[in-house]
């Protein structure tokens, strides 16, 4: 850790990683619910033998390998960001993050992308029951796959099992359980997992509504639009749920994302107000202007009316003490390490014992381990720690705090989103159970312009929890300006320019190909009716009791 990258280097490292993980975040959550959408379509088809349910199928799978074929072009990339631009990160983290990197290419990965080939290509080579094992299996493996890098990003957000090594300068595993069992992985993948499911549900919900306003593939689109509305009701219920939940944790272990989630600058004794709208000014440190709800932020975080919620002027000052504990923990690593370079042998546990002032800096390190991050953070500021002057600690303790407009306005964005998707799914369903969808014409209208809302409250999602982490890659232990690699500025402009001109083009690809597909609607087998017939009558004049018997 001798050698840090530029401040430069660091923000455009960032920048590009960002980037290749918005992109690839618009591929996912669509690959975990239509999967699970085609499985139930085709678990229908299995059941009743009806083929509109297997044109079903084969229609919405092929929007889905559109889908998942971006994706992992997308997502290939961003693991070897990790190696080339976060080379430090990777040193120090590459015991804990690679395991479940490892497991995720080797059990979902792999089980995903094989199974996908044959549930496209299968259809005449299996039998239902085959075939349904196979989709299954595709569902499960996009599934799983999110699971293991939730489990990695868990520790980044909450490090649990494992330990910091003084004389690797490593993280270790000390309790794989620990790692996998972390409340903010479970938490956050079911969340994830189910925003996905909403997303998948706004994306069926609108291309179905379109075909039903052209009056074309009328009853797939009707039997996909019930589907999907009924899916994505219960999923959007468990988003909110869950959401609730996964604050509830970052409550608890990440006081400063909570804190700049809700523009909180001063602790408020309980009940505590929820700022609906604010303008945050972190130079002030105060809000330019709010509209508060009483009582609400202590309900929603607390689960009370009683506790009060930590503040952000609480917060740094907090970070001044650990910045001042942690300093001891650093003074003594670079002792250890001093140690180590004059005497290689001391590497050997056994030799380790009988070196007095190796045993003094380690009892020193462990006094003090706790807050080594904290030291980090103020080593940006202060190369030699121990001679820090009050101004430079002041300034490494604000340092501590996450950008904070963004994240509010990120948080604020994608609750908005989804409680407007709630909304909107209640309606679809109500509509579809009654068999009045095609007799609203604002609904039919409104559905195709929906489709974006999953997509967008996903992406924000995603920033709040990453940027809320800031400034850390790994939460109080590793700071991100030390974990960049020390590319040239050139380079990293040149590589990002790259990936974003790339990725670019694949999202242009993917919506041609979308819009493609979409509009030219599913092939016909005779039960689909491309003018949206069955049997010579009309299947928009049909009532849906006839819908339910088959």
């Amino acid at each position: 850790m001798t050698m840090v990258p530029s401040d430069l280097v660091v923000e455009l490292s960032r920048w590009q990683f960002a980037a290749t993980a918005l992109y690839h975040f618009l591929f996912v959550p669509l690959t975990l619910g239509l999967s699970f959408i085609l499985v139930t379509m085709e678990t229908v088809y299995v059941v009743t033998g009806r083929q509109i349910y297997k044109d079903m199928v084969m229609f919405w799978g092929k929007l889905f390998a559109i889908n998942f074929a971006l994706g992992v072009a997308t997502g290939l990339t961003m693991e070897f960001e990790f190696g080339t631009n976060w080379s430090t990160y990777s040193y120090y983290m590459g015991d804990i993050f690679g395991a479940p990197l490892a497991i995720e290419g080797l059990m979902a990965f792999f089980m995903e992308s094989t199974f996908v080939g044959m549930m496209l290509l299968g259809w005449h080579r299996l039998t239902k029951v085959q075939h349904l094992t196979v989709t299954w299996l595709v569902a499960l493996g996009s599934n799983l796959s999110a699971l293991w890098i939730l489990v990695a990003n868990g520790f980044m957000q909450d490090p649990r099992g494992g330990t910091f090594n003084p004389f690797t300068q490593r993280m270790e595993m000390t309790n794989f359980m620990q790692l996998i069992m972390n409340p903010d992985a479970q938490a956050k993948f079911v969340h994830t997992s189910l925003a996905g499911y909403v997303t998948a549900a706004m994306f069926v919900i609108g291309i179905s509504a379109w075909y039903l306003a052209r009056k074309r593939h009328v009853e797939l689109a009707r039997r996909s639009l019930r589907m999907a509305s009924l899916f994505g009701v219960i999923s959007v219920i468990g988003v909110i749920t869950l959401g609730d939940a996964l604050g509830f944790i970052d409550g608890g272990h990440q006081p400063t994302k909570l804190a700049a989630m809700e523009g909180l600058w001063h602790t408020e004794k309980g009940p505590a107000s929820f700022n609906l709208i604010a303008f945050p000014n972190q130079e002030a440190q105060k809000n330019d202007f709010a509209i508060k709800i009483p009582v609400l932020l202590s309900i929603l975080v607390k689960h009370d009316l009683t506790s009060g919620v930590t503040g952000i002027n609480q917060l740094e000052q907090e970070a001044v003490a650990r910045i001042k504990n942690g300093i001891p923990a650093l003074t003594a690593l670079e002792s250890i390490q001093n140690q180590l370079s004059k005497n290689p042998a001391l590497a050997n546990p056994a030799k380790r014992a009988n070196d007095p002032a190796l045993q003094q800096a380690l009892t020193q390190f462990d006094a003090h381990k706790k807050d080594l991050g904290y030291a980090f953070l103020l080593k940006y500021y202060a190369p030699n720690v121990s001679k820090a002057t009050p101004a430079q600690i002041e300034l490494a303790a604000k340092k501590s705090i996450p950008e904070v407009w963004i994240i509010f306005w990120a948080f604020r964005i994608m609750v908005a989103l989804g409680f407007l998707m709630l909304f909107f799914l209640i309606w679809a369903t109500l509509l579809s159970l009654r068999g009045k969808e095609m007799t609203s014409p604002i609904f039919l209208k409104l559905a195709p312009w929906m489709i974006p809302a999953g997509f967008l409250a996903c992406e924000m999602g995603w920033v709040t929890a990453e940027m809320g982490r800031q400034p850390w890659t790994v939460y109080e232990q590793l700071p991100t300006w030390i974990s960049a690699s020390t590319h040239s500025v050139g380079y990293m402009v040149f590589s990002l320019i790259g990936f974003v001109t790339l990725y670019s083009i694949f999202i242009a690809v993917e919506m041609y190909l979308m819009f493609k597909f979409a509009r030219k609607g599913p092939d016909e087998h005779g039960s689909t009716g491309g003018g949206g017939s069955l049997a010579g009558v009309p299947a928009f004049a049909r009532p849906i009791q006839n819908l339910n018997h088959d």
